[in-house]
């Protein structure tokens, strides 16, 4: 199923990469959440994956954590790749390379870690794509991952549908789909890893006026890649209106408004003979009264 449009994604990422700095908070900001779960986990991880790299706001996060000796930097454009490709990690090395996410270019059991900060929420094949992350690590090996979720721009998306239903009088697809939490640990366990976790919180970014967020979006290279996109400009009348309805919405007594980021983390680990194993239902020997 093709949901979104891999070339338009390109394209976007292309045409953001130059003014990438005025625009990436948000990578910023997710990459520190993402590297300090990485300093939890007290073991060395020679050789990395950055996947979905856009413009190394993540290697600049790491500094050294981890034990990180050698740091590809993957992205689908090559702008951006070439961007985060840069000696980021004091002694380590970061090494530049355009790569799909959905067609991953490494060996088997190649990889101690995989890293993806705000970029699966793009891949068509989710499913798949963790298959192909799984299969590249070694046993044993640690993928920590952030993506959009479902609750994201819910007010941008409310102002926009209302607005076009007005003006228009019917909606087009404008947003993307995001993915559930709640299924993303199915989606980590039917790729085969061990140990999954999903959990998820919300960044709240505040605007002075909403038009600075869709500035904002397409400087990230965040912009609208549904497949069945309209290919045309939007309605200057619908567009007004709709920023009439998120000021009028959700402003707050400061005159700002808010924008919502649901971030969804995965942790996972490759499969191996000593790791961890739950005990069966039923085994326990304890009361949960009693702890409690």
């Amino acid at each position: 199923m093709t949901v979104f449009n891999r070339r338009a994604v390109r394209q976007h990422r292309d045409r953001a990469a130059a003014d990438l700095t005025a625009h990436d908070f948000l990578f910023a900001e997710t990459a520190e959440r993402l590297a300090d779960r990485l300093d939890d986990v007290k073991r060395a991880f020679p050789l990395a994956l950055d996947l979905g790299c856009h413009g190394g706001e993540l290697s600049r996060a790491l500094n050294s954590r981890g034990g990180i000796e050698t740091l590809a930097c993957a992205d689908l454009s090559e702008r951006m790749a070439k961007q985060a490709g840069t000696p980021a990690l004091g002694p380590s090395l970061a090494l530049a390379l355009a790569a799909d996410e959905e067609a991953l270019p490494f060996a088997a059991a190649s990889l101690d870690l995989v890293l993806s900060n705000l970029s699966l929420h793009w891949v068509n094949d989710l499913p798949g794509a963790l298959v192909q992350i799984r299969q590249a690590l070694k046993p044993d090996g640690l993928f920590l991952a952030s993506m959009l979720g479902g609750a994201t721009l819910h007010e941008l998306r409310t102002a926009l549908y209302e607005a076009e239903i007005e003006v228009e009088g019917g909606l087009s697809p404008r947003f993307s789909p995001f993915a559930d939490v709640r299924d993303l640990g199915n989606l980590l366990q039917r790729a085969g890893f061990a140990l999954p976790v999903a959990d998820f919180e919300t960044i709240t970014v505040s605007y002075e006026t909403p038009l600075k967020l869709l500035r904002d979006l397409r400087g990230m290279g965040e912009t609208n890649a549904n497949s069945e996109r309209r290919r045309t400009f939007s309605r200057r009348a619908t567009l007004f209106k709709a920023m009439e309805i998120y000021m009028d919405r959700f402003a707050g007594p400061d005159g700002r408004v808010p924008a919502s980021f649901e971030v969804i983390t995965m942790t996972a680990w490759a499969p191996a003979p000593d790791q961890p194993k739950p005990l069966a239902p039923g085994s326990g020997a304890t009361p949960l009264g009693d702890a409690v």
